[in-house]
């Protein structure tokens, strides 16, 4: 039976760690996923996990006591933001490329420079092609949910890639909200136990982690990785209708909010689509045909059944949270509109950059977005694909 509570995103997360109850968590602080190993090291101090905590000197090292935790036949796990991720980058790449599932909770906060605590995808964005699942969160529940099917995901034989669970810095990991929570046994049954095929400490196979990799083989591994990223997708699929089954909370890789009939729709990630929402029943109310995809898997980027989502529509807004300095986009824009070329489907879709730094996204900038739409629809002219929401210098809108 569920339990309904009240919970901040990072206690959350904290919470669904401590049901899981890992063998190892290695963590170093940074806002604002400080939080997650601070409270889950309460829950070591008081005795109700039996993990081995690590409190290591830096970022770097967090990721490397996960890689050899998990390497030795461990379930490791650890959260991080921002700068913290950045650091930690020549191990995240390492931790994939030993097809290590490693289980990170990723509070998202924009990448310096300049200093900035508060909320942008920069960081999750910088990783994107570095072979790790990547699950977004809208609030705290899908937060939770997603950390209980993380580990189920990642050690499935078809997979064996790390993943990280995202949520927005401050705007989920800070805020309170109503939870519902799953039974401790519950938990522990639905996960399971890790029972990996290979590791270091089997004496019955001596192996070696991390070897030199020349030109004779490392082409084909890194294939390996891109064909198992390519099965996660049913993996994951497989993993949500039993979570739906036990919990009754249904997950897809997107959701499709009034979909079936929009005209006009925005696809963004994370609590962004929560704003989009009451918008959206906004402007159905007013008679015009509004919706939402909201990217719950970024990777793998289910490609064809998004471009098969946005066929019907007249016109589509992409919001990235994050700019990749590229003069074409955002990396979900680009990714959207790549799967829609692929398969043949010609929809004008505009790109917006927002929320920069944790600038503020109220309803009237997503207003603004459909309104841009339904011109787009009435002039059948896009004129300028690439904009910005939000923007207080209006030279660059």
């Amino acid at each position: 039976m569920s339990i309904r509570e009240r919970l901040s995103g990072n206690e959350a997360a904290a919470t669904a760690m401590k049901q899981i109850n890992p063998d190892v968590v290695a963590a170093f602080p940074i806002t604002p996923s400080t939080e997650i190993p601070q409270y889950f090291s309460t829950f070591v101090a008081n005795g109700a996990v039996d993990t081995e905590f690590v409190a290591v000197e830096s970022e770097h090292s967090a990721m490397s006591a996960c890689i050899g935790a998990q390497a030795a036949g461990a379930r490791a796990m650890t959260a991080t933001s921002a700068n913290g991720l950045s650091y930690m980058w020549e191990m995240i790449y390492i931790a994939s490329s030993l097809r290590l599932p490693i289980v990170m909770s990723l509070v998202n906060r924009a990448v310096s420079g300049p200093l900035n605590i508060h909320n942008d995808h920069s960081d999750a964005m910088g990783v994107r092609d570095s072979g790790w699942l990547m699950l977004f969160s809208e609030n705290n529940q899908e937060a939770y949910d997603n950390l209980l099917m993380a580990h189920r995901i990642a050690e499935h034989k078809d997979v064996l890639l790390p993943l990280m669970v995202c949520q927005d810095g401050f705007i989920t990991s800070h805020s309170i909200e109503n939870i519902m929570l799953e039974e401790d046994e519950e938990v522990k049954k639905f996960v399971g136990n890790y029972k990996p095929e290979h590791y270091l400490l089997n004496k019955k196979e001596p192996i070696s982690i991390g070897p030199l990799d020349l030109q004779a083989f490392l082409f084909e591994h890194k294939a390996q990785q891109g064909i198992a990223m390519k099965k996660a997708k049913d993996v994951i699929l497989e993993v949500s209708k039993e979570f739906e089954k036990w919990t009754g909370r249904h997950y897809g890789l997107f959701e499709e909010y009034k979909l079936d009939d929009a005209e006009i729709a925005i696809v963004c990630m994370n609590s962004t689509a929560g704003t989009t929402k009451a918008v959206v029943d906004k402007l159905r109310s007013q008679g015009i045909k509004a919706g939402l995809l909201k990217v719950r898997v970024y990777r793998p980027f289910p490609a064809t059944e998004i471009a098969k989502a946005l066929s019907k529509l007249k016109a589509v807004a992409v919001l990235d949270k994050s700019d990749s300095l590229n003069a074409a986009g955002g990396a979900l824009f680009t990714d959207v509109t790549s799967g829609m070329y692929v398969n043949n489907i010609h929809v004008p879709t505009l790109s917006y950059i927002y929320g920069i730094g944790g600038r503020d996204v109220p309803e009237t900038q997503i207003e603004k977005v459909f309104n841009d739409l339904t011109k787009v629809v009435e002039t059948n002219n896009i004129e300028n694909p690439y904009r910005y929401l939000g923007l207080r210098t209006k030279e660059v809108e």
